[in-house]
């Protein structure tokens, strides 16, 4: 069993080591590639004349430029979406936690956890009272304990 398992962990790493070697392989090219297309530009730009050299500098460094705003408008877009995603899903949050909130508050009192030692402060909306108390029929018995106590 041990041999078995070294062997397996053995094909395994050589496995890897395979992919990872023609992934350098593939990279190696490319860069090859790519200098060789750089030589040949260089070739043909060195046979021009100084005037034409440089409007070829300068429409290489345009096409240059001209990408990288292409990618940086991409990523803006991207960035703009996300921020419109993130600002619904705030929305969102948000009305949920307004919601819950107010679910809250309307629950009777014997059914939120109190504890009797702690004091609580209640925020109160501006009413006109006529001196009558309003208050759930669940919740007489406590009233009638507190007014009591």
């Amino acid at each position: 069993p041990v041999l078995r398992l070294l062997e397996a962990q053995l094909q395994e790493q050589r496995r890897e080591h395979e992919e990872e070697m023609e992934a350098l392989r593939n990279q190696v090219d490319s860069m090859q590639e790519e200098v060789e297309r750089q030589q040949q530009a260089f070739l043909q730009t060195s046979q021009l004349s100084p005037g034409l050299q440089v409007e070829f500098g300068l429409q290489q460094e345009i096409t240059r430029l001209t990408n990288e705003n292409l990618d940086i408008k991409e990523l803006v877009e991207k960035l703009e979406k996300n921020e419109k995603k993130l600002k619904k899903q705030l929305k969102i949050y948000t009305k949920k936690v307004q919601d819950f909130e107010a679910s809250q508050t309307m629950l009777p009192s014997e059914r939120r956890p109190h504890d009797h030692n702690m004091q609580v402060a209640v925020q109160r909306k501006e009413k006109d009272f006529q001196g009558m108390l309003e208050y759930y029929k669940e919740d007489e018995p406590l009233l009638i304990r507190n007014l009591i106590t």
